[in-house]
């Protein structure tokens, strides 16, 4: 219940914020769009349509039941409905990001492993500093530079992958590959330190006493005391791969929601970039909710279980 609150009040404060966003604009958002030689018939006629003439608390109340009704507007520059916009690009958005999460967490996790297996109790010194210098540094670019430089090697210079667009299988490994690439460098790091945590306990020491097999050590008893913090950082990052993925699909024009929002902010199509925003937001709240819950029930010492 206490989580379940803690949604709601997120919930209401993102509809708040988003709503707030097209009256927080400098000047006359309608205007904005239109453009300085626009009519001022054409300004006023726009501006009634949109409510925006009528008292600011009318149009909140309004806004919120257009919301739950799935009515989010109407495209300024396409004069299309804005629910049908966001409902054909979310599934492209939706399946880069899950897919770059899934692959960072299949690559990451035995890496992180294997790192503390093969440095526990400061054995192979090397490894230790290449894995920390080079995951460190991985985490520390962005993903739109992993995006130009992808491109620019395996699609420009090697002519293997197409350089934009979605079509095909082929056309996901550029996109997926920049967004994953940092996820996989920086849970790699946290399973490697999960891990020499769990090596440094007593039921491992009592399990290597019994001279358990190494595969079943690791896989029965290790992994499943390192998911804990793994999937906590898993959902986090499903999040803001969702929300981080603008730059990326701009650079291969991706037809997703990250590609749409760039188009609707340069051409001033505020109701779109509205309601872009409230989507990204709803998908970030869900995600986190769903990831508390799935903790409560994986993790027997979890807080969210004990309350």
């Amino acid at each position: 219940m206490r989580h379940l609150i803690r949604f709601v009040v997120s919930m209401a404060a993102l509809l708040v914020a988003s709503f707030a966003m097209i009256h927080l604009i400098p000047g006359d958002p309608v205007r904005a769009s239109l453009g300085p030689a626009a009519p001022v018939e054409l300004v006023q006629a726009r501006t009634a349509a949109l409510g925006l003439d009528r008292p600011l608390i009318e149009q909140f109340f309004t806004y919120v039941g257009h919301v739950f009704t799935g009515n989010l507007g109407t495209s300024f520059i396409s004069s299309e409905p804005v629910g049908e916009v966001i409902m054909a690009r979310l599934p492209n958005t939706l399946m880069l990001a899950v897919l770059a999460t899934v692959v960072a967490l299949l690559v990451a996790l035995p890496l992180g492993m294997w790192a503390a297996i093969r440095t526990e109790n400061g054995r192979n010194r090397g490894t230790e500093i290449t894995f920390n210098s080079v995951t460190g540094t991985a985490v520390a670019l962005p993903e739109f530079l992993y995006s130009i430089a992808l491109v620019t090697v395996f699609a420009i210079g090697l002519h293997l992958f197409p350089p934009a667009g979605k079509a095909g299988l082929d056309s996901f490994v550029l996109p997926v590959a920049s967004l994953a690439i940092g996820p996989i460098a920086m849970i790699a790091r946290i399973a490697r330190v999960e891990t020499l945590k769990e090596l440094g306990s007593d039921y491992i020491r009592l399990a290597r006493a019994k001279r358990l097999p190494a595969g079943r050590l690791y896989l029965r008893h290790v992994l499943p005391n390192t998911l804990t913090a793994t999937l906590t950082l898993g959902g986090l990052l499903l999040t803001a791969l969702i929300a981080g993925s603008v730059l990326v699909e701009y650079v291969f024009a991706w037809p997703g929601l990250g590609l749409k929002i760039t188009e609707a902010i340069t051409q001033k199509d505020y109701p779109v970039a509205q309601a872009v925003i409230l989507v990204y937001g709803g998908i970030v709240l869900v995600v986190n909710f769903a990831v508390d819950l799935l903790l409560g029930v994986l993790d027997p010492t979890s807080k969210i279980k004990e309350s």
